[in-house]
């Protein structure tokens, strides 16, 4: 058990890496619960702030109507294809609806660097456009477990 926790320990991301990876990465999947226990995963954008994960999801989804039951949400951004180059991040807790819903753009302060940095990623514009039909949700983690198996390359790995 030791050698696991220490290779978990080896592949883990560093702050700087998780936030650069998060900032380069484009979809990340989102799962969530209804009700009666069963889980809901479906794929978004998001953009990553340093300390929250923002969705920016249709108010008329499935997620949003089961978050408004129930905030526990688990999101996982990964990538690779070969074993020795899989790397991800999942973040879980309770996501809290931020602004109107849906968003129309009135001024909200709190949305601002997200907006500015989901328009810029994904759209590459300065502002965010808003459809009416959108709304964000943050999530804040309470926690995050990471991993980049590229880590094991080389004369270190077992």
């Amino acid at each position: 058990m030791a050698a696991i926790q220490r290779r978990g320990r080896r592949i883990m991301m560093t702050d700087a890496e998780r936030d650069t990876y998060l900032a380069e990465q484009r979809t990340c999947r989102v799962a969530t619960v209804s009700a009666d226990g069963r889980p809901h995963v479906g794929a978004l954008w998001f953009t990553w702030d340093g300390t929250s994960i923002w969705l920016y999801s249709i108010t008329r989804s499935l997620r949003w109507s089961q978050l408004r039951k129930d905030p526990r949400i688990a999101v996982i951004v990964d990538d690779g294809v070969e074993y020795a180059d899989l790397r991800g991040i999942e973040l879980a807790g309770a996501a809290a609806s931020v602004g109107e819903a849906p968003r129309t753009g009135e001024p909200y302060p709190e949305l601002d660097v997200p907006e500015r940095l989901f328009a810029a990623k994904y759209f590459g514009m300065d502002t965010m456009p808003h459809d009416g039909r959108h709304a964000w949700l943050r999530l804040t983690p309470q926690s995050i477990t990471s991993w980049d198996f590229r880590k094991l390359a080389g004369p270190s790995a077992p």
